[in-house]
């Protein structure tokens, strides 16, 4: 390389140096920027889901002094008879819970119940014992899609503010929408059809 052509290249790095550095420091300030909106668009409010129905025990025939029916704990019968693996359907128990129905796939009482502990608790796939109230832990392991979608807001019933920014949210539990012994929601009609301002036209009939 010549004296001349250096010369060149010095002059080229000198004109643009200062573009490069400005080009930088704006990149900086660019992500300062997007960092800030980021953080004033935060959820300022939570999001609360409310507890599940957790099962206190099984009602009996006997009432107490108030006339209240008698509630026998799970451990009460379980803790002293051996667990029974079936799925729990009317013809196969002969004490408690004949008008249980259970249409969970192919699952049986210990796939979800604890049988170690008197059915006092929820077992996991891995073995697990988890407290009835984090139940829907239990339920994400198979209905994974439908868990996905809750997080982000499709699936389960919720009040309050979709932007978190103005206001607090609550959701429901998978139990306040779904039996978990038989879960598949029932079809219902949302609403009655419309219903016509003026009556159909019948053909033929010639109006008075």
């Amino acid at each position: 390389m010549n004296l001349h052509s250096s010369f060149r290249m010095l002059l080229l790095i000198a004109w643009l140096s200062p573009a490069i550095s400005a080009g930088c420091s704006r990149s900086h300030t660019d992500v300062a920027e997007v960092n800030s909106r980021k953080s004033t668009t935060q959820s300022k409010f939570p999001t609360e889901i409310r507890q599940p129905p957790v099962p206190q025990g099984i009602a009996t025939n006997a009432v107490d002094p108030h006339g209240k029916p008698v509630q026998l704990q799970c451990a009460a019968c379980h803790s002293v008879r051996p667990a029974q693996m079936t799925t729990a359907r009317s013809a196969e128990l002969d004490e408690f819970h004949q008008g249980l129905k259970v249409a969970h796939g192919q699952l049986t009482c210990v796939s979800c119940h604890q049988a170690s502990d008197g059915y006092s608790s929820l077992k996991l796939a891995d073995g697990r014992s988890i407290p009835f109230v984090d139940s829907m832990t239990l339920c994400a392991q198979c209905h994974g899609t439908q868990f996905r979608d809750y997080q982000h807001g499709a699936h389960g019933g919720m009040e309050g503010h979709w932007d978190l920014t103005r206001g607090g949210r609550t959701r429901n539990h998978c139990l306040h929408c779904h039996d978990p012994h038989s879960p598949k929601f029932p079809a219902f009609s949302p609403a009655a059809a419309p219903r016509d301002r003026f009556p159909p036209a019948i053909s033929g009939v010639a109006h008075e």
